[in-house]
């Protein structure tokens, strides 16, 4: 059968990756990792709404989780229409260096998740944890940070209650502005559910670079998605009364009303 001349053939969509580092040391069990579990999953739903009608970009999702020792729940990226999300346990230490260091091997077009065939738009990192390193993660982050995919990446943190180090995680988004302090579990959860989908639709509808050229020749960026990210999530938490006991960036307004339950 002969092919239609006037056929349009697709463009294949790029892949945007949507990567979760998720500290499941001991602090963080009972009613946090449970709520994180909820939380992550239900979001996970309209991610994959996100990616199915984005013309341009399909998100798939990876999930690193650090406490005494560090995995990924999947070795690969997976569709987020059809991604899976495994309940994390809670126990051990927090292994932070040891998850940079993991997540910057998969930041790579040779042997990580930047290589796909159909080609890779900058990912969206969405960090959580409660405490702080209790290894050595100086020398992991300055590495990391000269990791070209890192360095356009979107990254936001979140920081689950007042023990969380706030100035690791802005060490790690490179923008107090990017660190989310929540201080109990309905926060969280709507937290969670506001940083993953504003995150996934930035980042994929955003180019890795976007530049241009001024009119003196010189190449300057455009479009900026990691402060779209922060600004929108700024926006929202403003916006929604239920959100009013959150904070953002160096706020510490609602310190010490920390509630987890009986965890």
């Amino acid at each position: 059968m002969a092919s239609n001349p006037f056929e349009v053939e697709a463009i294949p969509r790029r892949v945007m990756p949507l990567i979760f580092m998720v500290d499941t040391s001991g602090s963080m069990g009972g009613a946090k990792i449970a709520q994180l579990n909820t939380a992550v999953r239900e979001s996970l739903n309209e991610v994959g709404e996100i990616s199915k009608n984005n013309a341009d970009a399909q998100i798939k999702v990876a999930a690193l989780e650090f406490a005494s020792n560090v995995q990924w729940m999947y070795p690969q990226l997976e569709d987020s229409e059809s991604f899976k999300w495994c309940d994390l346990q809670a126990g051990g230490l927090t292994s932070f260096g040891a998850a940079l260091n993991e997540l910057n091997n998969k930041l790579s077009r040779s042997h990580g998740f930047m290589s796909e065939p159909k080609g890779t738009r900058a990912p969206a990192i969405i960090l959580l944890s409660d405490g702080e390193p209790t290894d050595e993660y100086k020398h992991a982050l300055e590495k990391i940070k000269g990791n070209p995919w890192f360095k356009i990446a979107v990254k936001v943190a979140i920081a689950i209650g007042d023990d969380a180090n706030r100035d690791v995680l802005a060490e790690f988004t490179g923008n107090i502005e990017a660190v989310i302090t929540v201080h109990d579990t309905d926060q969280l959860k709507k937290i969670i559910h506001v940083v993953s989908v504003t995150s996934s639709m930035v980042a994929s509808q955003s180019s890795s670079l976007t530049t241009s050229q001024t009119p003196n020749g010189t190449t300057s960026v455009v479009a900026d998605p990691q402060k779209q990210v922060v600004d929108n999530i700024q926006n929202t938490i403003s916006s929604d009364p239920s959100l009013a006991g959150v904070d953002q960036g160096s706020s510490t307004a609602n310190a010490g009303t920390d509630d987890w339950g009986n965890w």
